[in-house]
């Protein structure tokens, strides 16, 4: 017998093969008793009636409610990962201001995306992925078939099937998902470094398309956790970086993650003044506005590569000097998102400790006090990246 506990915070003994075919879970033998936390059913009257699960779900502009809520059952080819680090990211907090995404997410729905945790169900066609698999997946996968995706640009895939619900106790990963962006994770690495692989995924891309070369001098304009990302990637590819942000704590991030020189930012001008006698190869912008995306193109070399990694809101615009740009010859990119290729990547680069979360995640909250921790965040909270405990 194995002991699950309920609701109303009595045990009631149950089973595992009851339990097992109640919620048809594919295991490996002696798995489930490791993981009693996987799936926590509600008894009544010592029978299982159904499960419940804490989740953040987003009803509107700036409106997170702590809910219990059902987990859906498992339809072909999907499982269920109970999430073991959630991690807040920038995207998350735009869609929260603005209340939705028009590509990721539409509320009422449960949201966050950055996560990794345990395999706790598997659906009976499903094979290569058993329970107490521990994994890590994107929050997208592309469709394969799309003329994006046959010339190996799947992050621009026609349909970007997107996934959300990080901030929950667990999540069903679609079937797309399971075949293309669910990976597994080393013994030896921790869910909170593997739940990094979604936005270094990201930098991987943003650096294959820029492709640097050692000992060329970069700046990156941001220090915000993407800007740090970019610092160390660069640094590890032999760049020689300057990273210009806003805020101490996270300049001297960038320094104890390789940056040579840090330049805090008042405002554009300033910084534009500051380092316009620098001859930069490659400039990244990591902000997100269009201020900065002209900023970057004033300060790359003569024959050099601006990468506006930072997306500004649809419908904004910005203006170049047309004649800097042709008789200077500089290279103009916007990467986005990432692909199943650069998600493995991602991984491999995480567990060979290139990036590290103490590195990132400087702090921690429980799930049931996620809307304090946003509107903290809303109203300039510094802190890098937050850890989300779903068990509580």
């Amino acid at each position: 017998m194995v002991f699950w506990g309920n609701e109303v915070g009595r045990d009631v003994p149950i089973a595992p093969s009851q339990f097992l075919q109640r919620w048809n879970v594919r295991r490996r033998d002696g798995d489930i008793a490791p993981y009693p936390h996987l799936l926590l059913p509600t008894i009544r009257d010592g029978s299982i009636v159904g499960m419940f699960m804490k989740a953040a779900v987003l009803h509107g502009k700036e409106q997170i409610v702590i809910e219990e809520i059902a987990p859906a059952p498992l339809k072909a080819g999907e499982v269920r990962i109970a999430i073991e680090a959630a991690l807040t990211c920038g995207t998350d907090l735009k869609v929260y201001k603005r209340g939705y995404h028009a590509r990721m997410i539409v509320p009422p729905a449960v949201f966050g995306h950055e996560l990794s945790g345990i395999i706790s169900e598997v659906a009976l066609d499903v094979v290569g992925w058993n329970f107490g698999d521990r994994v890590v997946v994107a929050n997208s996968a592309p469709c394969g078939e799309c003329f994006y995706c046959q010339h190996q640009q799947e992050n621009l895939c026609d349909d970007l099937l997107f996934l959300n619900g990080a901030y929950a106790e667990s999540i069903v990963v679609p079937p797309r998902l399971v075949q293309k962006n669910v990976l597994r994770l080393r013994p030896e690495t921790s869910f909170v470094d593997a739940a990094l692989t979604e936005p270094f995924a990201c930098v991987v891309q943003g650096l294959n398309d820029c492709a640097p070369k050692p000992g060329q001098h970069a700046l990156v304009i941001g220090s915000g956790p993407i800007g740090l990302m970019f610092a160390r990637l660069l640094k590890h590819n032999g760049c020689r970086v300057t990273v210009a942000g806003r805020g101490q704590s996270r300049l001297k991030a960038a320094r104890h993650l390789g940056a040579d020189d840090v330049i805090e930012v008042r405002d554009n001008s300033s910084m534009i003044e500051g380092l316009k006698a620098v001859r930069f190869d490659l400039v990244i912008e990591a902000v997100g506005k269009p201020e900065t995306w002209e900023a970057a193109v004033q300060l790359v070399r003569k024959g050099g590569v601006v990468n506006f990694f930072g997306g500004c809101p649809s419908g904004t615009a910005v203006q170049f000097d047309a004649g800097r740009l042709h008789y200077s010859n500089i290279t103009l990119l916007a990467s986005f998102h990432h692909t199943p290729r650069t998600i493995r990547r991602a991984l491999e680069l995480i567990e060979s400790g290139i990036i590290r979360a103490n590195d990132f995640v400087d702090g921690e909250w429980p799930l049931t006090k996620l809307p304090e921790l946003f509107r903290s965040m809303a109203a300039g909270n510094r802190a890098v990246k937050t850890l989300v405990r779903v068990h509580e």
